[in-house]
């Protein structure tokens, strides 16, 4: 059996996280040890609140150090995504360096408040095996107020008033802007591709 962690980042979709990925047939489990962590066939990274609250919690259970060591396919979930870059503008914060570059505040705009959520579709999608199957137009269910621009680690772009990353690749490292555990089957394809990675 597929198996895979997910951090216990503290956020609400722990669960719905773990019931779509259990319905793909992997066990999946929550943890915060960094044993289990770093043993790990597969790990994901979800996240929701505030970049500094989540770097924190990463620095005080000593998985801010880990996770850039890891050589396990890992998938980092919307505030997950962008804890993988440098750092992110909500307050200034330092995150964790995998990916290259920095986390923007959305700007609001006449029919596009922030947050951004709902549903979106991807642009500008590249091959990779995470999209395998994946059609471009492919609808993703967002909600965040904080993008990355798009840039060579970009998969997937996703247009808000402006073009942004929805997936992104560096090594064995993948984030996606969106939640695929709410995605309804484009969603399910993508969470079972990432199964699928070795």
């Amino acid at each position: 059996m597929i198996e895979a962690v997910i951090i216990d980042s503290g956020g609400a979709n722990l669960a719905s996280l773990q019931f779509a990925l259990e319905r793909l047939g992997a066990r999946a489990r929550v943890s915060c040890d960094a044993h289990e962590i770093g043993a790990a066939a597969r790990v994901l990274l979800p996240g929701v609140g505030s970049a500094a609250d989540a770097m924190q919690r990463l620095r005080r259970s000593g998985l801010a150090e880990l996770l850039p060591t890891l050589r396990q396919p890992v998938l980092g979930i919307c505030l997950g995504m962008q804890l993988l870059f440098e750092r992110s503008a909500e307050g200034m914060t330092e995150c964790l360096g995998v990916l290259p570059g920095g986390v923007r505040r959305l700007e609001a705009a006449r029919g596009r408040p922030v947050p951004h959520m709902g549903w979106n579709q991807l642009t500008g999608t590249r091959e990779d095996p995470l999209l395998e199957g994946i059609a471009p137009g492919e609808y993703f269910y967002f909600v965040h107020g904080y993008a990355v621009p798009a840039s060579q680690v970009t998969l997937a772009q996703v247009d808000y008033g402006q073009a942004f990353s929805a997936v992104v690749r560096r090594d064995n490292f993948w984030g996606t802007q969106f939640h695929p555990e709410r995605s309804a089957a484009g969603g399910a394809r993508l969470l079972g591709n990432f199964l699928a990675l070795t």
